[in-house]
């Protein structure tokens, strides 16, 4: 990533003192309007300015969506994202661009170039989480408007925690990301832990301005409401998700941050230096936890 231009720095002048999480509430609605002149058009206009691949999506026609975020979250035919094969293949949990990858220096990841922020303030301050993933490895992977935006498990795993953290909804382009400190330790975000065969793995859905709302499988909408306070929740491993079934999804487009605990990922040269990934591609390798 190149410094922050002029530009870069007015762009996140200007949203943090915009409404943010008024004008994703606006956006919440305008993508569940139903009317059918307005929403095809919707459809239609977003389809031919993201250059949206039809072919892959179950249904291509407008009419077979109630709303626009229908549209949005829509689901792709059974074989457009093919699973990388292997168990211990971390399969990407979305389509996207991988902003930053690689090993965590003590608690500390890279937003980008010259940009840090802390493990414990992604995490919402638990001392217990921040202990686990310590010198482990991450995967940010940024989600563009065009992407598909249903959210996988990159590995088989039973549900520990989720934990609900309140923020702003700052943009979380590339262009943000090089401009604004602490950018995903400051935006809303809902975290999800996993025991796997590999150990614990956080999947971390990062909110985003115009991001109307977010959603898991088992428990539905997260947001909105937008809560003031953090929010944790235990369970006792239920649900188990296969690797590659879908975790959640995005009403609209966001980032996703991964993390494993300490000696067990193992990133390939060809992920290292970032660019676009598929849902379902190898995005890593993992060890085996011993029993």
């Amino acid at each position: 990533m190149t410094e922050p231009s002029r530009f870069d720095q007015a762009n996140a002048w200007l949203q943090d003192h915009l409404p943010q999480h008024a004008l994703s509430g606006i956006m919440y609605r305008l993508t569940r309007i139903t009317w059918r002149p307005f929403k095809n058009a919707f459809i239609r206009a977003f389809s031919a300015l993201y250059e949206i691949d039809l072919k892959e999506a179950e249904s291509a026609d407008p009419d077979h969506y109630r709303d626009f975020n229908a549209f949005f979250t829509r689901a792709l035919r059974q074989d457009a994202r093919p699973l990388a094969p292997g168990e211990l293949v971390v399969a990407s949990p979305v389509d996207g661009h991988i902003s930053q990858i690689g090993v965590l220096d003590g608690a500390t990841l890279i937003q980008a170039k010259g940009q840090y922020f802390a493990l414990d303030a992604l995490l919402g301050g638990d001392a217990a989480l921040t202990q686990m993933f310590t010198g482990g490895s991450y995967a940010t992977i940024y989600l563009s408007p065009r992407d598909y935006h249903r959210i996988h498990m990159p590995l088989s795993g039973a549900l520990l925690r989720t934990g609900y953290i309140p923020g702003r909804l700052f943009s979380v382009n590339d262009a943000t990301a090089r401009t604004v400190p602490n950018l995903y330790a400051r935006n809303e975000r809902f975290i999800t832990v996993f025991e796997t065969g590999a150990g614990p793995m956080a999947v971390i859905l990062v909110g985003a301005i115009f991001v109307g709302s977010m959603e898991t499988v088992w428990s539905g909408m997260v947001t909105p409401p937008y809560g003031k306070a953090p929010h944790w929740q235990t369970f006792n491993g239920e649900p188990r998700l296969a690797r590659g079934e879908e975790l959640g999804r995005f009403n609209m487009g966001s980032t996703v941050i991964l993390l494993f605990s300490p000696g067990h990922t193992a990133w390939p040269p060809e992920r290292q230096d970032g660019g676009a990934i598929r849902m379902g591609e190898a995005l890593g390798q993992v060890s085996r936890v011993a029993e």
